[in-house]
């Protein structure tokens, strides 16, 4: 209530020096800044801190972010846009595990009213005189828009428009849109870590801007107080210190019928090692999606939640449990899943800084805490997890999509994308430029969805059947099993995404030939601008005398292995050929296990272990597995 109240007080006061909007707005970004600055008696410090914390300084070319905000000082707009979370609303069962039944998805909850932090440029709008179109789509009109709404906020809490960056604190946490003081302290921080350390980059359309370092930056934390946030209920979470973090648990309850849900109880890693943490967006906004995983009806689950604007996490489900999240049974029992507010699948195509940084400090914990490399074998998006059988394999997720900046998020990880080898390695990784590299897409108007998208940064190339740019793409045969691959945004057929590692089949001039889904595959990688980089390492091709070997999507143990009761898992191959003379990327073994869980009792469940080895291997734009006895292991060279 008193937030609704604090909100109800801002949109009163009035604001001084607002003008209306003029035809001669500054063209350069770094000129942009210091006018609205001025204009409205905001440090121009603390404008290119926030906005560097929330885009970077880009402009997305006018398109939204994962939760609907515009421009670089994120203005939100939620109310243009709709969606709810993933999970149970297609082929892919989140559970990935065939021995249970089928079960029908929960209905979701009507859309709740959109909060206030989700609805910023709306206000924006009434504070500069600005068009809400102007806001969303001119970068300059976008700046005045945030540098309004700060010394607005500045005033709701009584505090001066003053020029020390200092008396700003309690402004700048207010921008978050946090309803916890914890996620807004957090938020504030780090801007003024970022004005106090400095920073200087080229936007993602071409303007070199530059924040001078503050060294003896102060910050006046008292502000906080005055927005009358709520602590938050943290009980025990797992998160590094360093993040806001409260604990909102999952539902687990017996249902109606027989079944229960929306996890299973486990051990880990004393019961099974944790090997990956996959990476999704919601398909939702940050509220009605912690809302889903708390009913117990709701047939999907994740271990965390992240919200755009501010990066706090809620936690819902421990680490030694097993969510449903990832559609592949044997990578649920082995991973944690980390759900990220926003949208792929209605034209969103950029996530805010605040939620990469919380996201990393939260990965880097966990992957330390659980011995999971840090590479892109183990820190996973969705749409690199194998379908289990050759009947799932269509019916994969596609997020965190293209527009994910996995360089970017590595080195927040502190593990940068390095090279490793020579120009004539005989492996590869992918890492374009992610801020010039602007692949065609289409799909991402939801009005429109056969138009082109605007050229945006993605971290993705193309793979085609020949060394030439109107070379049709290479086929994925378990995801268009008579039909093309696509140029959709949707579609991973026919890409490489950067961080996956391959091994070169072939070079031609300004081209290279990887081994991907049995074939040969061509992306355009001259000297002058790499779209990948040397990465020596193992690779696997089949052994001498075998004209193909068959890869899986789980490395179930063999049927000799199961104990009484426990019904056997067929190792059922995958659709595709792996065929002598290919090779592939090793990223290393591949524990032989299944976790028997179908019962809300966890007295019952069980790790069943074989003797069967299995190899992980980068095959397609997807992780398999092939049988150690299958194949021979080299050093790419």
């Amino acid at each position: 209530m008193r937030r609704a109240l604090a909100i109800a007080a801002v949109a009163i006061l009035p604001l001084a020096h607002v003008t209306t909007a003029s035809a001669a707005e500054p063209d350069d970004r770094q000129q942009a800044f210091a006018a609205a600055a001025e204009e409205f008696q905001v440090p121009e410090s603390v404008l290119l801190g926030v906005s560097y914390l929330e885009s970077r300084w880009d402009a997305h070319a006018g398109t939204p972010s994962n939760n609907a905000g515009f421009g670089p000082m994120h203005l939100t707009d939620a109310a243009s846009y709709t969606g709810s979370n993933h999970h149970g609303q297609d082929e892919e069962d989140p559970r990935g595990d065939d021995s249970r039944p089928a079960v029908p998805a929960a209905e979701a909850p009507e859309p709740a009213e959109i909060p206030a932090a989700l609805r910023t440029l709306e206000r924006a709008a009434e504070l500069t005189g600005e068009s809400r179109e102007r806001l969303r789509a001119d970068p300059a009109a976008n700046i005045r828009g945030g540098a309004a709404l700060l010394a607005d906020y500045q005033k709701s809490i009584g505090a001066p428009l003053s020029d020390d960056p200092g008396q700003w604190y309690g402004a700048v946490a207010k921008y978050s849109g946090a309803e916890q003081q914890e996620a807004a302290r957090f938020f504030a921080d780090e801007v003024f870590a970022t004005i106090k350390s400095g920073e200087e980059r080229v936007t993602d359309d071409g303007h070199r801007v530059r924040l001078s370092p503050v060294p003896n930056l102060g910050k006046v934390v008292a502000w906080l107080e005055k927005l009358g946030l709520r602590a938050p209920r943290r009980d025990g979470v797992e998160c590094p210190s360093t993040v806001s973090c409260e604990w909102i648990p999952a539902g687990y309850a017996e249902l109606p019928g027989g079944g229960y849900g929306n996890h299973d109880l486990a051990n880990r890693p004393s019961s099974q090692k944790i090997d990956y943490i996959v990476i999704h967006d919601m398909e939702g906004y940050f509220g009605p999606s912690v809302g889903l995983v708390q009913n117990p009806a709701y047939r999907a689950s994740w271990q965390y939640s992240l919200r755009s604007s501010d990066g706090h996490i809620a936690q819902h489900i421990k680490a030694k449990d097993v969510a449903w999240q990832a559609g592949n049974w044997y990578i649920n029992a082995k991973s944690i899943g980390l759900e990220h507010e926003g949208f792929l699948a209605e034209g969103h195509t950029w996530y805010t800084e605040a939620m990469y940084r919380t996201s990393a400090k939260l990965v880097r914990y966990l992957a330390l805490r659980h011995g999971v490399p840090l590479d892109r074998a183990h820190i996973i998006g969705h749409d690199n997890v194998p379908g289990t059988l050759p009947t799932t394999v269509r019916g994969m997720h596609e997020d965190p999509g293209p527009f994910w900046d996995w360089a970017h998020y590595f080195k927040l990880l502190g593990a940068p994308l390095h090279p490793f080898g020579g120009p004539r390695s005989g492996a590869v990784m992918i890492r374009p430029d992610f801020e010039n590299n602007k692949p065609y897409f289409y799909g991402c108007d939801r009005q429109n969805p056969e138009a082109a998208c605007p050229p945006l940064p993605a971290h993705t190339v193309w793979l085609r059947t020949e060394p030439r740019e109107d070379a049709p793409l290479v086929k994925d045969i378990g995801k268009h099993p008579t039909g093309e691959s696509l140029y959709s945004v949707y579609d991973h057929s026919a890409r490489a995404s950067t961080g996956q590692r391959y091994a070169v089949a072939d070079r031609q001039g300004d081209w290279t030939a990887i081994w991907y889904l049995g074939q040969k595959a061509w992306f355009h990688n001259p000297a002058s601008a790499p779209t990948a980089v040397p990465s020596m390492g193992l690779v696997v091709t089949p052994k001498p005398g075998l004209a193909t070997v068959p890869v899986y999507g789980r490395a179930y143990p063999e049927e000799a292995a199961y104990p009484e009761g426990v019904p056997y898992q067929a190792v059922t191959p995958l659709q595709y050929t792996f065929s002598a003379g290919e090779k592939y990327t090793l990223a290393g073994t591949a524990a032989t296990e299944y976790y028997r869980a179908v019962t809300f009792d966890p007295a019952n469940h069980q790790v069943v272990r074989g003797k069967t080895k299995y190899l992980q291997i980068q095959f397609g734009h997807r992780i398999m597995f092939v049988k150690a006895d299958d194949v021979r292991v080299t050093f790419s060279g």
